[in-house]
């Protein structure tokens, strides 16, 4: 079976060797077919500290390296997108 594969966004990279990486999908609503948006964050491992806050990154499953740690960091497909992580934090400061 192959590894899923997902794309999102390092909304903190305060923590060593690991980044905070939020994913946002879309669908439509099964009833009402509303597009729904929910996102969730995914703990990552990056080895040489290399992400920073604001890349957009490609993470791929992988073995459980900690408690909540069970993705990898594979690559960096754009950076200094802050706009979406603004964009989160305000979301979390309303309660979304």
């Amino acid at each position: 079976m192959p590894k899923k594969v997902l794309t999102g966004v390092v909304v903190s990279d305060k923590m060593d060797k690991t980044v905070s990486v939020l994913v946002e999908r879309q669908f439509p609503h099964p009833l009402y077919g509303k597009v729904v948006r929910r996102s969730k964050k995914y703990l990552a491992h990056d080895e040489e500290n290399a992400y920073k806050v604001g890349d957009v990154v490609e993470i791929i499953e992988s073995r459980p390296i900690s408690r909540r740690k069970r993705w990898r960091v594979v690559r960096r497909l754009e950076e200094g997108r802050h706009d979406l992580v603004e964009r989160y934090f305000l979301r979390k400061k309303r309660g979304e």
